[in-house]
């Protein structure tokens, strides 16, 4: 699937590893909420983000966590409910094999209220697609390359985002490379009209 980094939607249903790799990076987050965009999630994307137990909790973990603890304080990545009616769409369910309950009801919310999805789990944006059009599928790698395009990010910021994201060991710096590569190659096909 082609990501168009000439536009990104600002309303998302956000998903729990979308949520850490936006957060990972405080210039990127800051840039997003400073163009307008806004995140929301569904319960199930909360309780795995602070309260599903895990095996192991790093330092990282635990500082992705206070981020959000933080920002939901301030009333961003607001939490919202999803019905049984949501979740009874029988087609997602049918083709939902390898996906968390939070990418699951992240997909039903958003197809529900007709939004924006936001998440970097390849089997959840292919899912996704299928039931929503491709432009209301969304990565933060798209959200980046999409910085690029409009001008608004140098390369000193690219370095710094890969710095600050690869610090809290999240692993989006191969695919930030290329929106980067693909978002500058596009605007300069656009001014070169």
């Amino acid at each position: 699937m082609a990501i168009n980094f000439s536009d990104f939607q600002l309303v998302n249903v956000i998903d729990t590893c979308s949520i850490w790799n936006l957060l990972s990076s405080d210039k990127l987050y800051s840039a997003a909420l400073n163009s307008g965009c806004s995140f929301t999630c569904t319960r199930f994307v909360t309780y795995e983000c602070l309260h599903k137990k895990r095996k192991l909790i790093s330092s990282e973990d635990l500082e992705l966590q206070e981020r959000l603890v933080k920002e939901q304080k301030k009333g961003r990545f607001e939490e919202f409910h999803i019905t049984i009616e949501d979740l009874q769409d029988v087609e997602i369910l049918q083709n939902s094999h390898c996906i968390s309950k939070g990418e699951l009801s992240s997909i039903a919310f958003a197809k529900r209220i007709n939004q924006a999805f936001l998440t970097d789990d390849q089997e959840a944006r292919q899912l996704a697609s299928k039931f929503m059009q491709n432009e209301l599928v969304q990565t933060i790698p798209h959200l980046f390359g999409w910085f690029f395009y409009k001008g608004q990010f140098s390369d000193s910021d690219k370095e710094l985002i890969i710095t600050q994201h690869e610090k809290l060991k999240r692993t989006l710096s191969k695919h930030f490379e290329k929106a980067y590569l693909l978002a500058l190659e596009k605007r300069l096909m656009h001014l070169n009209d």
